[in-house]
């Protein structure tokens, strides 16, 4: 249970000294309502920066995955060459929350979320769960926790508005919130300069030139997300901004909580619609 902290002293989320907890403006810094409204202490040790959030958002995949093989194991019997094996049923992901014009044209907008934990079968989960990794420890370095998963979540729901508005009647996976991810490194890399900026931004580059050209030739990708993805990742990191230009702060995490909220909220949508 979250409570609220009206007396006494607190740490300033923004320059790290010490404030009332009630102060409507830092002394210091001059950010408004430092302590938000009084939550703000209680925030800080939920959503601090804690090294969770991509082993987190990999379990969350991989359970999920589970799940949706559970929902409908007959689909593993008609399992025909490589990329459909232990691929879960097209009914089995449209009941978890699969996304898409259809989809959406039947008013179910929380799909654009829950269809960013849906995977397609055994490889589909694996890059992207190896990718994840990869890129989602650099990113929470960069940008810290909260700002990670800010990045991912709206940079899923901008590739499946993309692919929605070009015409995708199903889609699914997080390969769209992965080349956000991408977008947030490029875009750091850009604006950090000098030689390790510099070199970021020729390793990330040349990564995301390499999986764009892959989707292309790979059967079945939704391009339109991996780009709609991109530029979700590269406007949220502009936004948000790095630990670097400012450092992560209660605003974040508590945009994060209102993400996550946001994300359960959809899930259970997909329970009970």
């Amino acid at each position: 249970m979250i409570k609220r902290k009206t007396s006494g002293s607190m740490v300033c989320p923004n320059c790290g000294r010490l404030i009332s907890a009630n102060a409507k403006e830092c002394m210091h810094c001059g950010r408004k309502n430092p302590g938000l409204w009084g939550f703000g202490p209680e925030l800080n040790k939920i959503l601090g920066s804690a090294p969770g959030v991509i082993p987190a958002l990999t379990i969350t995949c991989v359970i999920i995955y589970i799940i949706s093989i559970f929902v409908d194991p007959g689909a593993l019997l008609q399992s025909r060459g490589l990329f459909s094996f232990l691929s879960p049923s097209g009914a089995a992901l449209d009941r978890l929350g699969m996304t898409g014009q259809i989809a959406i044209f039947q008013g179910k907008w929380w799909t654009l979320v829950t269809a960013i934990y849906l995977h397609g079968g055994i490889l589909h989960i694996f890059f992207n769960m190896l990718w994840l990794r990869q890129l989602g420890q650099m990113v929470q370095d960069l940008f810290g926790s909260s700002r990670t998963f800010l990045i991912f979540t709206i940079a899923g729901v901008v590739g499946f508005i993309a692919s929605f508005m070009l015409g995708i009647a199903y889609t699914i996976g997080a390969s769209g919130s992965i080349f956000g991810l991408l977008g947030a490194l490029i875009y750091y890399g850009r604006k950090r300069g000098g030689y390790f900026g510099t070199a970021l931004y020729r390793q990330v580059g040349s990564w995301a030139l390499i999986l764009f050209i892959f989707g292309f030739l790979m059967p079945g990708v939704n391009n339109f997300a991996h780009a709609g993805g991109f530029l979700g990742g590269y406007l949220s990191a502009m936004v948000f901004g790095f630990n670097e230009m400012n450092r992560e702060n209660a605003t974040h995490r508590f945009l994060a909580m209102i993400a996550l909220g946001i994300t359960i909220a959809c899930f259970g949508l997909v329970l009970f619609a």
